[in-house]
């Protein structure tokens, strides 16, 4: 009797399992067509907003040591004020500061991109993100840091005094 009762308990297992295994799963509905992409309207296009005096600069060959900055100014060509929500660099060694107020048709405002020589030697490109309600813009600075010289005061090192 323990036999019959324990051959029936393991065929029940895997009957169950196998029904666990092939149940069918409900079907979900078939997703929409995606539509393609519009065009930004003006109000979302900061090219129909923002006229840039540049949106690229080269510092060139610049000292290890100082930083540099570039102001990239701009002028609102749009019929609403221009907010800008964040300026963002792409690494920590550039800081930018922006104009806060919002900037009316007409008017301009202006982005500083501050780059951190010190340590940094070679080519560099970064680039700023500036996000506003017309939409996001990427400037861009680049150039070539001259490692600086080294020191030419010698180590002391044959010090005659004691500690």
């Amino acid at each position: 009797m323990k036999k019959s009762l324990i051959v029936f308990s393991a065929a029940m297992l895997i009957a169950g399992a196998s029904f666990a295994q092939t149940a069918t799963k409900p079907t979900a509905a078939p997703a929409p067509a995606a539509k393609p992409a519009a065009a930004p309207t003006p109000a979302q296009n900061p090219d129909a907003n923002m006229k840039f005096t540049n949106e690229e600069h080269n510092f060139g060959n610049i000292p290890e040591g100082p930083a540099v900055s570039f102001d990239f100014e701009f002028k609102n060509v749009g019929r609403e004020p221009i907010v800008l929500s964040g300026v963002q660099a792409s690494c920590g060694c550039t800081t930018p500061t922006w104009t806060k107020d919002p900037v009316l048709p007409g008017k301009t405002g202006k982005i500083t991109a501050t780059y951190n020589t010190q340590g940094r030697p070679g080519n560099f490109v970064k680039t700023i993100t500036v996000n506003s309600n017309v939409g996001t813009k990427v400037l861009k600075i680049s150039g070539v840091v001259e490692k600086a010289p080294d020191s030419s005061v010698p180590a002391n090192n044959n010090s005659m005094m004691k500690h």
